[in-house]
């Protein structure tokens, strides 16, 4: 058939292709009375004037062959009958193939069609008739079309698989004979009792097997039984059997099943017997449920219950289909058996294909919709031949076939045809194709695709449209093109132009057509198109008058596609042991390039996780599954481009094996002295690992292990009564389930013992003898004991409760229990209570007690259990998500009650105590407003009415870095000593540093408004708090900007600071004073501006020198006289005070009560307070610092009140070993520090200085200490300096200061006192180390403070410690330490000096 297709297929040119104007109206009805006419899709055909239109012609089938069994030698008849004009060649095929009936003489064709054969033959070796037939009925020049497939089946000769034997039954019982023979002579088989013919009855019944059913038996039911099969040829008989009658036996005979029913398959519309006979004694009653749902045989005109208990379904129909127990019953025991019914359908037509006119290059769709169980498979056949899938014939939508690209050749009669494992059918249509010249009769019906609609409006005589004009292919792809052009010249506008497409393969001679979607489109875009394949496009327009002229065709190459796997063909899975599957499967038909592995996917029935193992070979055993369980299997192969198209889904479950766990929940109850029965459950499903057929019963004596017998019970039965046992004797008892693998493992060993006599059971049991009851809140404890007559049988006691009566609820115990507790009762209710003991007989006498529940008392609400889990997730600086679970909620952790939760957070310092609080109803909450680069601690909280948890476990979390937001503080600016043009910067970090400082940039210029571009830059390392800054011009203004960095960028900048440097060597900056020292001098250190930039007013040097001198000379002359005054008011009790004291700061040699005292002793009340020694120098000849302390007070320049009211903040010290280029500054800083204190012990002359006054100070610090007695506090709270320090910076070392003299000292500290008028201090101000200096006197005998500066003396100059630069953030810095030695003249001095500045301490603090 392809090849005539393809010699019918013409090249058309585009030029030839019109449309005509559909035909008036008037001839339509004209048309309608024309006999035999169809229009499309089954309706009418009105025919165009001036042409043609041929129509649909009446070709079906009025009768088609069904499924046929016969017998050798009997002649068949195979009906067919075709209706057409002309009538129609009728031929038949015989599985496939034509038959030739001419020369045949046991067949031949009837006048009507059917196919006759006088003779069937078949034998074992040569069985030429039976088989597959199929009728064709042919009309030349209009097609053929094909009847379904028929089945002649013959029946083979005569044999017995199971033949009648000899039995016994008791009267009224059922019995059964079997006669088994081949499935296709059931129908030929008949019975006779004694050789004669037995006659059937409701009492004696044949089942569809064979069997013969005969119920209720009777006396004139017994003799011999044979049965016949006659089927044509001689009868065949089989062995005669005798059947009993026995006389009504008084012993029980068990209950057990003849004929158990067995799953089968059915077609709808036939009727099916499901077989169940039953014996024992007493005769058992048959019911049957199905589905958990009792049938009701007698009501149901369907249903009919036959002899021997056996279920009739008539006329199936699919809602029969389902599982079916048979139950018997003979009042002593009950036993049940099950089959499964299956309900198949032969195919049906849902939807049939209909009958479509179209125009040669359409795309055109046969629908079919077919239903059927199982789910039929549908094939096209066009003129009866098969049609094959391919480019231009598609299968779409399950079942629709689709047609490409229509030419003259595949005009016909194309047939679905559905089949399935019960039956098939057909169902055709016929398409016409209409010359170009020829509209469709009728509007485009739906079969034909949105892409071949045309456009059917008359046509009027007018120009028409030349060829558009530059085709092009806008977008190629794999599977599309994009054509795109310009309007024919002759219609530059084309508003109202409709386009065609079209195209074809080249080389094929198919051509298909696409049209655009809307007048005045200029673009189509053409689909489904193949991978690296050649088309040729030709495009042309249409107007009201009709199709213009073609475009010149283009070639245009689809791009080539990456090919991969398609699905692995021939998948099968099959179990090989009870543990394991093997996977078979072959190549891939389809696939660009060779597969490289395969993905063996396997997943559980009834779960959704999917496994999968890599594999290279077409088979895999996939061993470790679970025992009897169902698996899906799926297959995916591999290319080089990738994984390719999944196979389908195929099941398989694995073998059974033994049960892997006993029976469950076995108990033993004592009938009598004789007998006991066992009950039991099933092992659990999950270990049944198969099917259960049967449990194996075993018991032995208790005294007698060896004596062992076992008991077999089958099927599904879960108890059964042990008989025959001894009297008063203890049994064990055990079971173990079956499988057809064998018996799995038994229970534990139970014992039971039976009765010394034979108890009464003919009267119900008496009265209880006792009841008490126990009333509780909401329960009642119930307690009794059996009644006084021990000989009547009590197999249990019910209790009955009630409010007010006990006849509300009953609950029943075992005849072994003696208390029971009734639950769930009401708080403070009158309950009633009675208790009876039953036996099979029935219920014996109650006994009443009443009893009233306990109030009901809230206790105190149980605290829940803390939140656990507790994480917090870091999202920004100042941002922390904090997540929690709760395991007092389900597992899906949703909140469904009013509970909420409790987030707390604080920064993770010891002595911060206060903490933050916010309430959420979610497991999480989002904490802002954070400090950057802080360390949190979190806990949460859940609180649920009145009921509270505890916190749970904290969670730390550090906030991320930011930018620094406040520029360095405490800028200073001193010159170099020796070096006028080389100054000092010194600084502090930023106060919000937001995170470890990585750097420094120093601005200066001259200009302070210039722009900040034209400053000049000197980039500092984070970890340097100083920084010199050399070649400067003399005598000149700068002024001095500091910018921090860390790792987020750059800080503000600070504000800027002014200094000018000296006129010549030997000058200070502008405002310092250079007094006549002596040799021995050296310039100072700090210059004249301010903290904050400003710069000291502009005196005369002679005019400062002169007032600073006044000043210093009558502040000593003050001090002196306040001190001379406080002195000589001490009494003789404040002198023994001040000698306990001493003795305790000093020698130690008395131990005195000093309890009065407290400013000046730093070691008391300080608990927590650690003063570590600093270690020894090993350095005999230390270098000696650059930076001199000065000796006298006109080296101090004086400051203003903000650094006065800094300065008690501020700590910094030099280290005498730094070089010249850079030197650093103690930044172990602390922020607001009141007090500070300086321990002295006897280590060498080493000085760190910090936290000093200056002169200005001075006489009113003096004057507060030694007038402690009379002062206000203020100055006392000098003592308390540890308690508030240590609570700001916990486990911080203090540094200290030590000087060693010539002969040992013991420590002591004198504190600070911050000035007591103007400028007030403020503590809230940042801590900022800074050099301070004290002014000194010759003259006066003055306090001595926390600075070291001599008093009165000249002292040589000391060593000044310069730690490095702190990291922001951490409270604990080290100090390092350096360590000077002196000549022996100094040391001398040196000691004589401290020996008195111990003396006027002393004195002093004991004031």
């Amino acid at each position: 058939m392809a090849a005539e297709r393809e010699a019918g297929r013409l090249v058309r040119t585009s030029f030839s292709r019109r449309r005509c104007p559909p035909p008036p109206l008037l001839l339509l009805p004209l048309l309608l009375l024309l006999p035999g006419v169809a229009a499309a899709r089954g309706g009418s055909s009105p025919q165009p004037a001036g042409a043609s239109v041929r129509t649909f012609s009446p070709f079906y089938f009025l009768a088609e062959p069904v499924d046929t069994l016969s017998v050798r030698g009997s002649s068949v008849v195979l009906n067919c009958s075709a209706y057409s004009e002309p009538s129609p060649k009728i031929e038949w095929k015989k599985d496939g193939t034509f038959l030739n009936l001419v020369s045949d003489d046991r067949r031949q064709l009837l006048p009507d069609g059917s196919l006759f054969i006088s003779s069937v033959v078949h034998s074992k070796h040569n069985k030429p008739d039976e088989g597959f037939y199929q009728c064709v009925a042919t009309v030349d020049n209009l097609g053929t079309i094909v009847s379904r497939t028929a089945k002649l089946t013959v029946a083979g000769l005569p044999r017995f698989t199971s033949q009648p034997e000899p039995s016994s039954v008791y009267v009224g019982n059922s019995a059964i004979l079997n006669c088994e023979v081949n499935a296709d002579l059931v129908p030929f088989v008949r019975w006779e009792q004694n050789r004669q013919p037995l006659l059937l009855d409701d009492r004696v019944v044949k089942l569809p097997s064979g069997t013969l059913v005969v119920s209720n038996v009777t006396e004139g039911d017994g003799g011999l039984y044979r049965c016949v099969v006659e089927s044509g040829g001689p009868p065949k008989f089989s062995d005669e059997a005798e059947l009993k009658v026995l006389q009504d036996s008084e012993e029980m005979l068990n209950l057990l099943f003849l004929l158990r029913p067995s799953s089968v398959i059915k077609v709808i519309g036939q009727s099916v017997v499901l077989p169940c006979v039953a014996s024992g004694l007493p005769a058992p009653v048959i019911r049957w449920m199905k589905n958990e749902e009792v049938l009701d045989t007698e009501s149901s005109g369907r249903l009919v219950l036959l002899a021997g208990g056996s279920l009739e379904i008539s006329d199936v129909i699919e809602d029969d289909a389902g599982t079916y127990f048979c139950i018997a019953d003979n009042g002593n025991k009950t036993v049940e058996a099950q089959a499964e019914l299956t309900v198949q359908v032969p195919p049906e037509f849902l939807r049939q294909p209909a009958n479509i006119y179209a125009h040669e290059s359409m795309d055109i769709i046969f629908e079919c919709e077919v239903t059927g169980k199982p789910t039929p498979t549908v094939k096209w056949v066009k003129n009866g031949d098969v049609v094959i899938p391919s480019d231009y014939f598609k299968i779409v939508k399950e079942h629709n076939l689709q047609v490409l690209g229509l030419v003259k050749s595949d005009e016909g009669f194309y047939q679905c045809i559905a089949e399935n494992d019960v039956g098939n059918a057909q169902a055709g249509a016929q398409l016409i194709i209409l010359e170009h010249d020829v509209a469709i009769p009728t509007l485009p019906p739906t079969s034909l695709t949105s892409a071949t609609t045309d456009h059917l409006a008359p046509a009027t005589t007018g120009p028409l449209p030349s060829a558009p004009r530059d085709v092009v292919a806008s977008l190629v792809s794999t599977r599309f093109i994009k054509l795109t052009w310009r309007t024919p010249a002759s219609d530059p506008h084309g508003d109202n132009l409709t386009y065609s497409v079209f195209y074809t393969k080249e080389g094929i001679a198919r051509e298909r057509v696409e049209n655009t979607s809307q007048p005045g489109e200029m673009q189509v875009t053409i689909q489904n198109l193949m991978p690296a394949t050649v088309y040729i496009f030709k495009v042309m327009a249409q107007n009201k008058h009709g199709s213009g002229e073609s475009s010149a065709p283009l070639r245009v190459e689809t791009q080539p596609e990456v090919q991969l796997p398609g699905p692995a063909p021939n998948i099968r899975a099959y179990a090989t042991s009870p543990t394991s599957v093997t996977i078979t499967w072959e190549t891939p038909l389809s696939g660009n390039g060779d597969i490289q592995s395969y993905k063996l996917y396997y997943m559980e029935k009834g779960t959704d996780k999917e496994q999968d193992v890599d594999v290279s070979s077409h088979s895999y055993t996939i061993n470790g599954l679970k025992k009897y369980t169902e698996y899906s299997f799926r297959v995916v192969a591999y290319n080089k481009h990738g994984p390719g198209v999944s196979t389908q889904d195929v099941a398989v479950r694995t073998l059974s094996d033994v049960p892997s766990t006993a029976p469950q929940n076995l108990s033993l109850e004592v009938r009598n002295s004789k007998s006991i029965v066992i009950h039991w459950q099933p092992p659990s499903p999950a270990t049944q690992n198969g099917q259960i057929t049967g449990y194996k019963i075993r018991y032995r004596k208790a005294s007698r292990k060896s004596d062992v017998t076992e008991t077999l019970v089958t099927g599904t039965q879960l108890s059964q009564l042990i008989e025959g046992l001894d009297r008063g004797t203890e049994y064990n008892f055990r079971v173990a389930a079956l499988t057809v693998n064998g018996t799995g493992p038994a229970t534990d060993w139970l014992s039971a013992e039976t009765f010394e006599s034979d108890l009464d059971e003919t009267r119900v049991p008496e009265v209880p003898s006792s009841l008490h009851v126990r009333p509780l809140v909401t329960s009642i404890v119930v307690s009794w004991t059996p009644p006084e007559n021990q000989n009547i049988v009590v197999r249990g006691y019910a209790i009955g409760y009630g409010i007010g009566s006990p006849h509300a609820q009953t609950i029943k115990v075992d005849y072994k229990q003696r208390y029971y507790t009734i639950e769930n009762l009401d708080p403070s209710s009158h309950y009633v209570i009675t208790l009876k003991a039953f036996n099979n007989v029935g219920e014996g006498i109650p006994l009443y007690e009443s009893a009233v529940t306990r109030p009901h008392t809230v206790p105190d609400p149980t605290p829940m259990m803390p939140p656990v889990g507790v994480q917090a997730s870091i999202l920004s600086h100042d941002t922390v998500r904090i997540t929690w679970a709760d395991n007092s909620l389900p597992k899906h952790q949703k909140i469904t009650d009013s509970r909420y939760y409790t987030v707390r957070w604080k920064t993770n310092i010891p002595a911060n105590t206060k903490y933050k609080n916010a309430n959420a109803t979610t497991l999480s909450y989002l904490v802002t407003g954070l400090k950057p680069n802080t360390l949190y601690e979190f806990s949460v909280m859940v609180t649920k009415g009145r009921r509270s948890s505890t916190w749970s476990m904290t969670a730390h979390g550090a906030t991320f870095e930011l930018v620094p937001t406040s520029p360095p503080k405490d800028v200073t600016v001193v010159s170099k000593e020796g070096k006028p043009r080389t100054i000092i910067v010194n600084w502090q970090p930023p106060s919000e540093a937001n995170g470890k400082i990585t750097g420094y940039i120093i601005y200066y210029s001259t200009d302070v408004n210039a722009e900040i571009h034209d400053w000049v830059i000197e980039p500092v390392v984070g970890n340097r708090l100083t920084h010199q800054i050399q070649e400067l011009t003399l005598d000149t203004p700068y002024y001095f900007k500091i910018q921090a960095r860390n790792s987020k960028g750059m800080g503000p900048m600070s504000e800027a600071v002014q200094f000018r440097t000296p006129k010549a060597l030997g000058s200070a900056g502008k405002g310092s004073r250079l007094p006549d020292l002596g040799s021995d001098y050296k310039p100072p250190m700090s210059g004249s501006n301010s903290p904050h930039g400003s710069p000291t007013s502009p005196l005369d040097s002679n005019m400062l020198l002169v007032i600073i001198v006044s000043v210093g000379v009558i502040t000593i002359v003050v001090v002196v006289i306040i001190a001379v005054f406080c002195t000589r008011r001490t009494t003789s009790h404040q002198k023994k005070k001040r000698a306990a004291c001493k003795s305790v700061n000093g020698s130690h040699k008395y131990k005195g009560n000093c309890k009065d005292v407290k400013p000046p002793d730093l070691w008391i009340h300080h608990e927590r307070l650690e003063l570590k020694p600093i270690d020894k120098s090993p350095d005999p000849n230390p270098v000696m610092t650059d930076t001199p302390i000065p000796r006298n007070s006109q080296d101090i320049t004086p400051v203003d009140n903000s650094m006065d009211s800094n300065i008690h903040q501020r700590r910094n010290s030099y280290r005498g070993h730094e070089s010249e280029d850079s030197m650093s500054t103690l930044a172990g800083r602390r922020g607001m520090r009141p007090k500070m204190m300086m321990p002295f012990d006897s280590q060498p002359p080493q000085q760190s200085v910090r936290n000093t006054p200056s002169t200005d100070t001075m006489p009113a610090s003096s004057s507060q200490t030694c007038c402690t007695d009379h002062q206000d506090p203020e100055g006392a709270t000098s003592s308390s300096y540890l308690a508030s320090s240590q609570e700001e910076d916990s486990g911080q070392s203090l540094p200290t200061a030590h000087v060693r003299p010539s002969h040992p000292l013991k420590s002591f500290a004198v504190p600070a006192i911050p000035p007591p008028g103007p400028p007030v201090y403020d503590p809230a101000l940042p801590s900022t180390p800074l050099l301070s200096q004290q002014a000194l006197n010759h003259h006066i005998h003055s306090v001595k403070t926390a600075s070291i500066g001599t008093l009165g003396r000249s002292r040589p100059p000391m060593p000044v410690v310069v730690p490095s630069a702190p990291e922001v953030q951490e409270t604990t810095r080290m100090l390092e330490d350096s360590e000077s030695s002196y000549e022996p003249d100094e040391l001398t001095k040196e000691m004589a000096h401290l020996e008195g500045l111990m003396k006027d301490l002393n004195a002093i603090t004991t004031a």
